[in-house]
């Protein structure tokens, strides 16, 4: 465990480096599947660096990444990487954007690392011990009064196809008259529940690579994250509810009633 963890945090910090490098400088920005949907060639270069850290101690662990995709080996250990979450943050110059990497095994999170260079912030969680920032505990905050809390969310690019259209599930928090923030990355919106900095969080249509780090750094942090059912989570969800598990019902309940 001691070496996969020291690959983990070379690999997030390695290519966190390189993110810190180019930022505010000058790079090529090219789209995705949408003309807001971005890819800059600082996101490859990350996920090069990670790759080539990861292959040099753990040639045959498998790979699903963002940008390259998935690297099928015949492992029980897969790595899932976004190489930079809050890419558009990062094309603008906002300094909300991180590197995200988690590490299953046989199905199960065993290790998740988020970094922030540009606030110099490195989340840490290895399943059974607990979640840091920058090597210190974290836990989820204690609010239990949900009319108080301070919440975070975002929107993809894509709507998902369902029954009732996400903005309307906003718009149903916040005429709660709640404080909701968005900040560009669903990795740093899972940490800082972690943290307890926001006491929840929901996002539609989020992918492995955005979540797998953060969801375990907010279980190992105290906290609780289901899909909008309220139904056991796992990182290949559509759906994710991250909160400080004292108003995860009041937010299903708010969810669930925008049906």
């Amino acid at each position: 465990m001691d070496t996969l963890r020291e690959v983990l945090l070379t690999a997030t910090k390695e290519a966190g480096s390189i993110i810190l490098q180019y930022f505010n400088g000058v790079f090529k920005v090219a789209h995705k599947d949408g003309i807001n949907n971005l890819v800059t060639e600082v996101d490859k270069l990350s996920e090069d660096r990670i790759i080539d850290v990861i292959r040099a101690s753990y040639p045959t662990h498998t790979i699903i990444s963002e940008e390259i995709g998935e690297l099928i080996k015949p492992s029980e250990y897969q790595w899932i990487i976004d190489p930079i979450d809050g890419t558009v943050n990062f094309a603008h110059g906002i300094p909300l954007c991180c590197v995200s990497i988690g590490l299953m095994h046989e199905g199960k999170l065993l290790l998740g690392a988020v970094y922030n260079p540009m606030m110099n912030e490195l989340f840490l969680a290895e399943k059974g011990k607990g979640a840091t920032l920058n090597g210190e505990p974290i836990h989820v905050s204690t609010k239990s009064d949900f009319s108080t809390a301070c919440l975070v969310t975002g929107f993809p690019y894509r709507w998902p196809e369902a029954e009732v259209h996400p903005i309307k599930v906003f718009e149903r928090f916040v005429m709660e008259g709640l404080p909701i923030r968005r900040l560009g990355s669903a990795a740093i919106d899972l940490c800082w529940v972690a943290c307890g900095r926001f006491d929840g969080f929901w996002e539609y249509n989020l992918n492995e690579w955005d979540v797998a780090a953060g969801y375990l750094i907010v279980q190992e942090a105290g906290g609780r994250i289901t899909d909008f059912e309220g139904s056991e989570y796992n990182v290949f969800e559509k759906q994710t509810l991250a909160t400080n598990g004292l108003i995860h019902d009041q937010m299903l309940k708010l969810i669930r009633q925008s049906k």
